[in-house]
Parts: C-alpha cells; structure tokens; sequence
C-alpha cells in the first residue's frame, strides 16, 4: 500500500459542512452546499436561510472523486446546487436511507461498514462510516439517519481523520473514541436548533465539542459546520470559550474560507 507524505495532505473548508480533503491525488468532499447566501429552505414551520455564500463556486472546484454525504434530509448538508453537483462525484457515499431516497448510483454506507477509496498511483484511503446522532434520543427517528466519517492510510502519524457529520454527543462518539486513535477531527457545531424539535440542540455545543476533544486524545479539532445558516445558536466565540474553560484551546484549528492548507497527519 502506497504511503503518503504529510506534504500532500491538505484541507480546504468552503463553508458550512463543505470541506474538500486532498490526500495524495485523490479529492474527496464533504456534504456539498453550494447555494448562494439568501438560500432557504422549510424546516417545519422554520425557514433556515443561508446568510453566505461558498468561498469556492462548484465551477472552481472540478470533478472529486468521491462524496461523503453525512445525509441527504436537510438543506443545509445538501442543498440544490449540491445535489446537481453530485454528479461530479466518481462515488458518492452516504447513508442507506438517503441512498436510496437519492438513487442512481450513490452507495449506502452502513454504520462501521469501509469502502476503500484508490487512485491510479497505488493510494488507498479507508472510508468507515462512523455512528452519529442527530439531537437527542427522542428525536432521532424524525431527524433522521446521519453517517460521520473515518478516513485512514498507510503512513499516518498522528492518527486517522474523523469527520464527525451533523451529531450530538452521545455514547456512540464514546465508542469512536474507543475504537481510533485520531490525529485530525472535523466536527460540526454550531448548537443548531429546529422549532419543530423545541429548544434541543441538533449539532454539536462548544461544551460538547470540548468533552470530545478529551475523548479523541490529542487530536486536533477543526470546527466546520458552524456559520453560514440561521439556525445555529453558537459561533466561534462559545466553540472558543468552551475549549479556553477546559484548557484545550491549543488544540482548536480554525480553517480561513477558501484557502488550501496543511494537515499534520
């Protein structure tokens, strides 16, 4: 199996849960959201907007090779232009329930189920599909399956990359915890909250976010997912404030929109 330099790993965050991963040649997206600022969808008796627009318009992007769609079911994880934009995608990976509301030829993903990912130059990236919760327990059948992701290769240092998708923190993430040692995570914030659901947050808290981060070790947290919509209640202020109380705020990683940078893996 081909190893890959820490020179050739790189990660752009284009907004919201969009972020593209270069790993040696192989290009692989995160939930692509796409629409302009303006953008809205019904949530219910909600309407969640979009208040910017993606630091990198699908026309400057170019064909990936692979999509991993945390989930299908909101707007903000797939939006219109995301979902022409699939097509792009030589695969594209996401639940079994929204592959099949999806059709064509996007693959479920069951909970620890890998699909290896190669490229023509020998590389080979283990995609696992990692358990996830959508708010709490009471709500999880109405909001709906979500998948986070594990990506790992020959040659990593530091640990695999753990894309946590649209969750809470519950005993699921304990168990990823328990299973992977993780160099990077991407995880979701924002507290976001839905009317139809009452005051329960859907994603990740700053506090959350801290207790996983001591979970995961020493793995540095990239906040994603945490700007750009209406419905979040926290921003990078709380994400900041929650690591600095918990003596973790060496660990944070805040990514500049749009440009191509290093990770340590």
């Amino acid at each position: 199996m081909k190893q890959i330099p820490v020179h050739q790993i790189h990660l752009i965050h284009l907004g919201g849960p969009t972020a593209l991963i270069e790993i040696g040649q192989l290009r692989i997206l995160t939930d692509p959201t796409f629409e302009l600022v303006g953008y809205q969808y019904n949530a219910g008796p909600q309407v969640i907007a979009k208040t910017a627009s993606p630091a990198i318009l699908p026309s400057a992007l170019g064909a990936v090779d692979a999509i991993l769609l945390s989930h299908e079911q909101h707007g903000d994880n797939l939006d219109p232009a995301g979902r022409a934009y699939l097509v792009q995608g030589k695969q594209v990976l996401t639940t079994p329930a929204s592959a099949q509301r999806l059709g064509g030829d996007v693959q479920g993903v069951s909970t620890w189920e890998t699909v290896n990912l190669r490229d023509t130059n020998g590389l080979q990236v283990r995609v696992t599909a990692m358990p996830a919760r959508h708010g709490s327990e009471e709500i999880k059948e109405a909001a709906g399956h979500v998948n986070g992701w594990m990506l790992e290769w020959e040659g990593q240092q530091r640990g695999a990359l753990y894309i946590s998708g649209d969750t809470v923190l519950y005993e699921g993430l304990e168990e990823i915890a328990r299973r992977y040692r993780v160099g990077v995570a991407l995880l979701h914030f924002g507290a976001a909250r839905a009317q139809r659901f009452g005051p329960a947050h859907l994603t990740l808290t700053g506090v959350e976010g801290a207790q996983l981060a001591q979970m995961l070790g020493e793995a540095t947290i990239v906040p994603i997912h945490y700007e750009g919509w209406t419905h979040f209640t926290e921003g990078r202020d709380e994400i900041e404030q929650a690591f600095a109380a918990a003596g973790s705020e060496k660990r944070l990683r805040f990514l500049p929109l749009g440009q191509r940078v290093a990770l340590d893996l």
